[in-house]
């Protein structure tokens, strides 16, 4: 196996060759504080500059706030005779009443149904919108127009908002965030349910030998956070690993043409590998953003669940 200093020197001393690994980390990672798209001051050592990401949460969330208000405004204008949602209309209500009905009411139980299905309706709305506009090559397209036609130099802002990926929810300070969000509402949904103090005694069973309160309390602690460290990575990994396995399938159309120093080798695996994997891996990312988004939102609805149910 090479050593990393190896694969450095190897790449130091092939310059112009095509370098699938860095292709591959410049298309899925964040834009980073090297290309910002808007530089903003350090507060406290944090770097606030947007970069990608930052952009891509921006874009979601309004996309979706704006196209969930004009869809409900439009619905309850209408006359209280004809409310029947038709369209657009028709997929929102089923969305909601698929999280309500299928995620949330198992979970928390009928009492705090209408407290928590809105939490959850947004976390899945918004992970569904950020890994479906992520398979979008919307950025791609610029980077190529900007290439083939604009010329712009890389200090315009089309030039660096190409850097990175567009899936914010493959960028595990989103994800962390998200499952901050809910491990508070974890401890709100207990507090709520059964006090402040009662849901800090939930934590172990009641009745046990008090030596064994020492092992069982700092492994219910340990457990509070495994929960969200778990929602977490499984998202963040998730989303992507599919990116990086279609990018590194695509990528053997330039290994293969720069090994033989002919190009119709690159075509001729690209249409008989690359390709073809390539649809079949798309097609598995079209179910992958679903059920990510479904996961992301059950495991969520469970723990809160777990909170206010607590049967020890």
């Amino acid at each position: 196996m090479l050593q990393p200093t190896e694969i450095q020197h190897a790449a130091e001393t092939a310059p112009g060759k095509f370098n699938a690994g860095e292709t591959i980390i410049g298309h899925v990672s964040n834009s980073g504080l090297d290309h910002p798209l808007v530089h903003l001051p350090t507060v406290m050592g944090v770097d606030l500059s947007v970069t990608k990401h930052v952009l891509m949460l921006w874009l979601v969330a309004a996309f979706l706030f704006v196209t969930v208000t004009w869809l409900v405004r439009r619905y309850i204008r209408q006359d209280a005779d004809r409310l029947v949602p038709s369209g657009a209309m028709t997929a929102l209500e089923a969305v909601v009443e698929f999280v309500r009905d299928s995620i949330a009411l198992p979970n928390v139980g009928k009492k705090w149904v209408r407290v928590w299905t809105p939490l959850l309706l947004t976390f899945f709305l918004f992970i569904l919108g950020a890994n479906v506009i992520g398979l979008i090559p919307i950025f791609d397209g610029l980077a190529l127009l900007n290439h083939t036609v604009l010329h712009l130099p890389a200090e315009s802002f089309l030039a660096r908002v190409t850097h990175g990926g567009t899936t914010a929810t493959g960028n595990y300070n989103v994800t962390a965030a998200l499952a901050t969000i809910t491990f508070l509402a974890i401890i709100v949904a207990g507090s709520r349910a059964h006090g402040f103090v009662k849901h800090w005694m939930n934590l172990a069973p009641h009745g046990l030998a008090w030596p064994l309160y020492f092992i069982l309390i700092p492994i219910e602690i340990m457990g509070m956070f495994v929960r969200p460290f778990a929602l977490t990575m499984r998202l963040a990994a998730n989303m992507t690993g599919g990116h990086i396995a279609l990018l590194a399938i695509l990528s053997f159309v330039f290994i293969f043409a720069e090994m033989f120093q002919r190009a119709v080798a690159g075509i001729g695996v690209g249409l008989l590998l690359s390709v073809p994997l390539a649809v079949g891996i798309s097609g598995l990312e079209i179910i992958v953003v679903l059920v990510q988004a479904y996961v992301f939102t059950l495991l969520s609805a469970v723990f809160i669940g777990m909170a206010i149910h607590a049967h020890h």
